[in-house]
């Protein structure tokens, strides 16, 4: 449908012309469509508040002398025969609903929703395994992992799950600092048979997500292209989700095939799918963000997904999912309105039971606020001076390391950092001497990567962002390890959205108690009822403004 024209009229294609009628009169009541009858008519906001809770029984839309209002029960009646007219009925209304059926039945969950693949392993394996087992989808947290902590996730994660469930995933984050990690990780992840795979922090396409898209690929009796490995592609920019939504590069396919990692037949059923059948746009997140607007973001992105489906006639709709800022059920209920297919959780998460991140991390993230997150450099980019999210309240870390990222640009190399820059740094950020710091970093890089070592020994200023980097590196892992001494350089990825959670479940049992299964099912039957609410008022019931502050139920 296109934006309308002044003078209020559509324009078919065939040339049809239709004049836009509205009420004329924007307190009229609807036609009733029957009489209604034997059951108990709402019309105080108290008792409307608590029919709409009830979401999962139809709902009865009456009208007489006192106005337009609600009941759970009743049936329809003769001319002459109810006490009210019925205006219209509701039916049940489940939070298993709210998004596209076919998420569901593809990814054999029961809930359209996903907890998030917080990195270095916050998103812990108890996590993923809490989540498939209640019917969901989670991603384990791989990024900033080694490989032998990811492949221990992922053993452990096959043995638990891996006969029984096809609902659980790992994440590919991008590393263009390491991409032998990158391809590595997606070797592994496709020599085990994880069934999803969440690929992330991406600005293109790599041989290693186009592999983890294409391998396994194959025709079904009917003709239509069957996934073994289905990947998620998680986006902040159009751009690139218009990378996921087409088809894989031929030229990428080609070195694929060459490299024997792909069949010919393969690469070419790949020519005829999307490299990503579930798009998740990101919008304002904790962590890798562009703090997009998800409002804003969304639509263009389901606009772009259309186009895509049209130029290259897939069998298949693309899904489109909402991350960023989903912390209340206000939000779950907005992102589904906007047309998400899913919704994808984060920040929230971090609070959970199940969550990697220490005690004494969770109850800072528990204090935090909505106006609490600041952006600050990413240890990952940082040389490209990519910046991601992090919580401000009770940690110095955005400020110490926005300065490490200002001497980084202004310096060639260590050894050209003013004398009291040097103090500076040594006694406010890594506590320790510059030349010790790099010594620790040396040992890390040649057992991980020693190209790393190789290139700094070449390139000075490589050497400093090595070392600028471990602080960076450290103070995640301090803060997943609660190592109190380092409480101010605690570097906690969130969002605003993890502010919201806390003001919505202030005063209830999920401030204190928090599966992360819990938070789930309490987001979506929030965003259950709201969307009842929107319903009901819709169609001309006075909704009481409670209605749309539901409560989390134990």
């Amino acid at each position: 449908m296109f934006p309308l024209r002044q003078g209020l009229t559509r324009t078919y294609l065939s040339g049809v012309t239709e004049v836009l009628a509205y009420s004329p009169d924007a307190r009229a009541v609807l036609p009733s469509i029957s009489e209604w009858s034997a059951g108990t008519p709402r019309f105080s906001p108290d008792a409307i508040a608590a029919a709409l809770q009830r979401c999962r029984d139809p709902l009865h839309i009456i009208a007489g002398d006192e106005g337009v209002g609600v009941a759970v029960d009743g049936v329809a009646a003769g001319p002459g025969e109810g006490t009210h007219r019925l205006l219209g009925v509701l039916p049940p209304l489940y939070p298993e609903w709210l998004g596209d059926r076919s998420f569901c039945t593809t990814h054999s969950v029961r809930f359209p929703y996903v907890a998030g693949e917080m990195a270095n392993g916050i998103a812990t394996t108890r996590m993923v395994i809490a989540m498939a087992r209640a019917e969901m989808l989670g991603f384990f947290g791989a990024g900033g992992l080694g490989f032998e902590a990811v492949e221990r996730a992922v053993d452990e994660l096959v043995s638990e799950l891996g006969s029984q469930e096809q609902n659980w995933g790992v994440n590919l984050i991008h590393s263009p600092n390491e991409p032998e990690l990158e391809e590595r990780v997606a070797d592994l992840l496709l020599r085990r048979g994880v069934p999803k795979i969440c690929a992330s922090a991406f600005m293109g396409l790599t041989p290693a997500v186009v592999r983890c898209a294409a391998a396994g690929l194959r025709l079904a009796a009917d003709g239509t292209v069957v996934r073994r490995t289905s990947v998620f592609a998680k986006v902040s920019r159009p751009e690139v989700a218009e990378k996921f939504m087409s088809p894989a590069p031929q030229e990428l396919l080609n070195v694929l095939v060459a490299r024997g990692q792909l069949t010919a037949d393969e690469a070419a059923l790949a020519a005829r799918v999307p490299v990503a059948e579930d798009v998740t746009v990101e919008g304002d997140s904790g962590g890798h963000t562009d703090n997009r607007p998800l409002v804003s973001l969304l639509p263009a992105v389901l606009g772009l997904r259309d186009e895509c489906v049209r130029k290259f006639g897939y069998a298949r709709q693309i899904r489109v999912g909402a991350a960023g800022g989903l912390g209340t059920p206000s939000s779950v209920a907005a992102a589904f309105a906007l047309g998400a297919a899913y919704v994808v959780t984060g920040s929230v998460n971090q609070v959970a039971d199940e969550s990697g991140l220490s005690a004494d991390a969770k109850s800072m993230l528990a204090e935090a606020d909505v106006a609490d997150v600041v952006m600050a450099p990413a240890a990952d980019m940082f040389e490209l001076g990519v910046k991601l999210q992090v919580l401000r309240r009770g940690t110095m870390f955005a400020g110490r390391a926005q300065q490490l990222y200002d001497v980084y640009r202004s310096c060639a190399g260590l050894e050209e950092i003013p004398a009291a820059t040097r103090a500076r740094l040594e006694r406010d950020v890594f506590r320790a001497p510059l030349s010790s710091v790099w010594a620790e970093t040396e040992r890390f890089w040649l057992s991980r990567d020693p190209g790393e070592v190789e290139k700094a020994s070449r390139d000075p200023k490589h050497r400093m962002a090595l070392v600028f980097r471990w602080y960076l590196g450290k103070s995640s892992r301090w803060a997943i390890e609660g190592d109190t001494s380092r409480r101010t350089d605690y570097q906690i990825w969130c969002g605003p959205a993890l502010g919201a959670f806390n003001r919505w479940t202030r005063g209830s049992f999920l401030a204190a108690d928090r599966p992360v299964v819990q938070i789930a099912l309490n987001l979506l039957e929030g965003a259950a009822v709201l969307t009842r609410a929107h319903q009901a008022r819709s169609y001309g019931v006075a909704v009481p403004a409670l209605s749309f502050t539901p409560r989390p139920l134990s």
